[in-house]
């Protein structure tokens, strides 16, 4: 039974495989974090190992990335990498199952409903006694790692990312501002994120 269990998963295909997209053909990997059993995914084109191939670690947002929602930039920024790595040849996008900044899409809606009265995103998260942001880049750096990826240029306006990234042996050469999707409906969202998470925009 030992040798056909070992037999079987020798011939498992790899989970990695091309993805055709509005923004250009990139090739896309799959990867299950053992501590949780989530699944991420790795989106990428080029050959990743050399130099510092630009990189985002983006969360995953429901709202923002497939409904298009105006409350935040994430479908923006996201659609902006795809677009910025296909221009330059070579890059990668760590989507990480990491929704409503890793409190998850129950507790997200919760916090809209408390925004929709008036709090900012970071005092409807304390109010359902919820961290501000409980995402971890720990996994993140690892998948990169595991592509061969040492340096990277990071697409992100938030310094707390970098610097995890880079505490978890991620060398970060250049820090690539992110500043897209902006509107009035995200205006209170935009300004609560660099006043008090310190977030570097404009």
């Amino acid at each position: 039974m030992e040798g056909l269990q070992k037999n079987h998963v020798s011939q498992a295909p790899a989970a990695d495989a091309t993805l055709p997209t509005e923004f250009g053909d990139f090739r896309i990997r799959a990867f299950r974090d053992p501590s949780d059993g989530k699944e991420h995914a790795i989106l990428y084109l080029g050959d990743l190992t050399q130099g510092s191939p630009l990189v985002r670690v983006h969360s995953e947002c429901l709202t923002g990335d497939a409904f298009h929602s105006l409350r935040c930039d994430c479908g923006p920024q996201l659609q902006a990498s795809m677009k910025a790595i296909q221009e330059r040849g070579q890059g990668a996008i760590a989507y990480m199952r990491q929704e409503g900044r890793g409190i998850g899409l129950y507790s997200k809606m919760q916090a809209y409903a408390l925004q929709d009265t008036g709090m900012d995103t970071l005092d409807a998260n304390l109010a359902l006694g919820l961290p501000a942001d409980a995402r971890r880049y720990d996994f993140a750096a690892e998948m990169l790692y595991s592509m061969g990826i040492k340096s990277i240029e990071l697409v992100t306006n938030n310094p707390d990312k970098r610097h995890q990234l880079q505490k978890y042996g991620i060398d970060v050469s250049n820090r690539v501002p992110i500043i897209v999707g902006q509107c009035a409906h995200n205006a209170n969202y935009m300004e609560t994120k660099a006043a008090r998470m310190g977030h570097i925009l404009p």
